[in-house]
């Protein structure tokens, strides 16, 4: 039964503090993954997940490969993390260590588009029908009404002639593993431009020049 409270959306500090060990905070989501034996154990994890979430009449993402399991939870009727969301991950968490099953939070990553525009409103319709995508509630970004593909958002700068990079790829990877990919990206030729904002994000580039960050969702 969804109470108020389950109606009001966590802060990212709160849900660090409460969220089960084997979840990550990316992009306004809860995150889980899981490696399994093989194809029928992630199956049956997948069932149990499945019936948990029924009962709980809330309902997350999932991704079944095999020897794998991906879990995503948010609350979409406020537009980020709850209380609700807290509990169904506390739960997903025990019925996976029943299962044997091993958590992989390092390894997950979320992507993201920004198109850097000095009038996104002048662009924004081309990209939403271009990808099929939709505005999210804060008409600010464009999704995928689907789940599957990454989000663009829309990078304020001044205006400039082409060409000039306009589009960039963020990479959000769960807290504490920021530095580890940014040193990866250094390894293989690239340049760090700016880690004023670290642990927030770091902007790299790469041997000629194309721009990239890494992020997370420590405070900016």
């Amino acid at each position: 039964m969804t109470t108020e409270s389950d109606k009001v959306k966590l802060s990212i500090a709160d849900v660090a503090e409460r969220a089960p060990a084997d979840f990550r905070q990316l992009l306004g989501r809860l995150h889980a993954r899981y490696r399994t034996s093989d194809f029928a154990s992630a199956l049956a994890l997948v069932d149990r997940i499945g019936e948990a979430a029924e009962a709980a009449d809330h309902h997350p993402d999932l991704a079944l490969q095999w020897g794998r399991v991906d879990v995503a939870l948010s609350s979409h009727d406020v537009g980020g993390l709850t209380e609700r969301d807290i509990r169904l991950a506390t739960t997903i968490a025990a019925l996976a260590a029943e299962a044997g099953a091993t958590p992989d939070a390092d390894s997950l990553q979320a992507l993201e588009l920004g198109l850097d525009t000095a009038d996104a409103a002048e662009v924004r319709p081309f990209w939403a029908a271009l990808l099929g995508y939709r505005l999210t509630d804060g008409d600010t970004e464009l999704e995928d009404p689907h789940g599957v593909s990454p989000t663009l958002w829309f990078q304020d700068t001044d205006a400039h002639d082409t060409p000039r990079q306009r589009l960039h790829v963020d990479v959000w990877v769960p807290m504490g593993q920021g530095e580890a990919r940014v040193q990866a990206v250094l390894d293989a030729g690239g340049t760090l431009v700016d880690d004023s904002h670290a642990p927030g994000f770091w902007v790299l580039a790469d041997a000629q020049g194309n721009r990239a960050c890494v992020c997370t969702v420590a405070e900016h």
